[in-house]
């Protein structure tokens, strides 16, 4: 296997770059190719996605077709509720390194704490599959602070990140301070609220004063929190290039404390499963 570059910068976490790209709805085989190709070409080096996108061929195409090696990219995907159990992890998961065209993945998901989810079967699969090579970190989607208590007690590889929804209007100050004092970094999706962030005056007002983006202002604020990543989806070249934007905005502790002062909350997915219902 060759060597694994390390992305040892401030921009990144551990080896995972903090910005990356998420293709969650991003089903078009050649739309999503094309801006997984895009945003490797333009900078990216973190490519996000998962078995219930549906889009892993097409996300494993994106990054043969690019200018870039492979093993410079930082390639997460998920393993979906119905999957969970320990010959589901292990059989699906090798479906998915076959659908994305790789050895290995970077990280390794459980996407929910739901349906087929037992951790004592579930987690089992996954250290497996990181001893035998075919997943360099375990991580976990949408766990509340007990479940990766749970999650850390039965795993023998460290929980490396938590993904969860976060941005400005979900702020998720108490996963964020779990993972600052567990070592589990956090990864954001919906950064931008599905939108939601660009009609918010605070930050509407942020972005007038930096000449920038209300996705930059977003983001920004996201990453300049200690241990957190985000994964803006995006499939235009237009939108993929203005959210990279973000990581030249530097925000004052005027800009952070006026965010910060939003009282508004939205949580933008919330199935009946979510753990948190």
């Amino acid at each position: 296997m060759a060597q694994r570059e390390e992305h040892s910068d401030a921009q990144s976490l551990d080896g995972m770059p903090r910005l990356g790209l998420g293709t969650w709805e991003n089903t078009d085989d050649d739309t999503c190719a094309e801006s997984v190709r895009q945003a490797l070409e333009m900078g990216y080096r973190h490519i996000d996605t998962a078995q219930a996108y549906d889009n892993e061929e097409y996300v494993g195409q994106g990054i043969a077709d690019a200018d870039v090696d492979r093993d410079d990219v930082f390639l997460a995907t998920k393993i979906w509720t119905s999957n969970l159990s320990y010959d589901d992890v292990i059989h699906t998961a090798k479906e998915s390194l076959d659908e994305l065209g790789v050895d290995y993945v970077d990280l390794l998901y459980v996407h929910w704490p739901a349906n087929e989810y037992d951790p004592e079967d579930t987690l089992p699969a996954f250290d497996q599959l990181h001893d035998d090579g075919l997943v360099e970190n375990v991580g976990v989607s949408n766990f509340e602070p007990r479940h990766l208590d749970e999650a850390q007690e039965i795993l023998d590889a460290p929980v490396f990140a938590n993904q969860v929804e976060m941005h400005p209007l979900l702020p998720q100050d108490e996963l964020v301070e779990y993972g600052q004092e567990n070592d589990v970094n956090l990864v954001a999706y919906s950064p931008l609220a599905r939108g939601k962030v660009f009609d918010v005056p605070e930050i509407q007002d942020v972005a007038e004063k930096h000449d920038a983006s209300a996705a930059q202002v977003s983001l920004a604020w996201l990453l300049q929190r200690d241990g957190v990543a985000a994964i803006p989806k995006a499939s235009s070249e237009d939108h993929i290039r203005d959210n990279w934007g973000a990581l030249d905005l530097e925000l004052d502790a005027e800009d952070v404390e006026k965010i910060e002062s939003i009282e508004e909350r939205d949580r933008r997915v919330d199935p009946d499963f979510g753990p948190w219902n």
